[in-house]
């Protein structure tokens, strides 16, 4: 039986088990670690540079961009930093706006994981998902975790939770961000690999899904931690595991979901910085190094340590390389699963 992704009005539990494993590692030496010269200074401070995010607002990159606009800023001689939200279709919406757009200097995204999942998804992407982008730089990874409305889920763990699902099949609702985003293949992994039956409710970015969880529309989800963090202090949300391979910091006493028994449940997000296609070699510096410039930035550095973010700030080859890559892995996951699109 194929493993189907369902729409709001459907859904079939998979039967297949979903490997995933943690991010490709990275070309040995690409990742910079300190500011670069200052030729990121920009000669065009008086045209803005627009920042689009193919999520919705409150989505983890949405987080990471918003944390870095004024050192970005900064980092480009005062220029200023637009960021606008264009989610819709798993992020083509916003990344068609950046593949249609002149290749200037003016205009960059920052990409997820989505970027390297959809072209397995999608039967026709309206874009060339590796040559209509010009890569800048691989920014940063967040871990995601899986989530519960505490007042309407009482398990703790993932073995709890894995009980509770079965014992009431198909009575339970859980978000993500979107069909066939890697947020809602996260949480297809954990299903897959409970073996229990839950209603997917696809939402038009984190944000939304994030809100109708607190309030009990659905009862879990996966979440990129930098989205929920305030949540799970408050009490709002409680966090089941950590999705990647380790635990974060911040939530010390909460285990992974493979140290759970889930194994095969493995996955992280990553962010990556890129411009249209045929940005100068020029703009691709000027741009890069800004980016290096900021993101190594004493506050917006702080602000990654407490979200319990990764910096992997890479040089514009290794991006491009680790796109394909990645892009080739998911492939083969979803090839491997017969993932579809109803």
């Amino acid at each position: 039986m194929p493993f189907m992704i369902p729409t709001p009005r459907g859904h079939r539990a998979p039967r297949r088990r979903m490997l995933a494993t943690a991010l490709a590692t990275l070309l040995a030496g690409a990742v910079l670690t300190t500011p670069p010269s200052a030729r990121a200074q920009s000669t065009q401070s008086g045209t803005p540079l627009r920042v689009i995010l193919p999520v919705g607002p409150g989505a983890g990159v949405d987080v990471i961009a918003r944390s870095v606009q004024g050192a970005l800023s900064r980092a480009l001689g005062g220029q200023p930093v637009l960021i606008e939200n264009l989610p819709g279709a798993g992020g083509l919406t916003g990344t068609q706006a950046l593949v249609r757009a002149a290749p200037d200097g003016h205009t960059i995204a920052f990409l997820s994981n989505n970027h390297a999942v959809n072209p397995s998804v999608f039967p026709k992407l309206p874009y060339d998902s590796l040559n209509d982008i010009t890569p800048i730089s691989i920014v940063a990874g967040s871990p995601f975790v899986l989530v519960v409305n505490p007042a309407k889920v009482q398990a703790r763990t993932a073995r709890e939770l894995q009980a509770v699902l079965k014992a009431r099949p198909d009575a339970w609702n859980y978000g993500s961000s979107g069909n066939g985003t890697i947020i809602h293949l996260a949480g297809e992994m954990f299903i897959d690999a409970a073996g229990v039956k839950i209603r997917h409710i696809p939402y038009k970015g984190m944000g939304p899904m994030v809100t109708d969880l607190i309030g009990g529309q659905v009862e879990l989800g996966v979440a990129a931690l930098g989205s929920v963090q305030a949540h799970l202090r408050s009490g709002a949300l409680r966090a089941i595991g950590v999705m990647g391979r380790q635990r974060v910091a911040s939530l010390p006493e909460v285990p992974t979901i493979a140290e759970q028994g889930f194994p095969e449940v493995e996955v992280s997000g990553w962010f990556a910085a890129a411009a249209p296609k045929g940005l100068p070699p020029a703009q691709v510096r000027r741009l890069h190094d800004a980016l290096v410039t900021a993101f190594n930035d004493p506050e917006v550095k702080a602000g990654f340590a407490r979200r319990d973010e990764m910096l992997m700030l890479t040089t514009p080859e290794a991006a491009a390389q680790f796109l394909r890559t990645e892009q080739e892995r998911y492939g083969r996951l979803v090839r491997k699963a017969a993932i579809t699109l109803d």
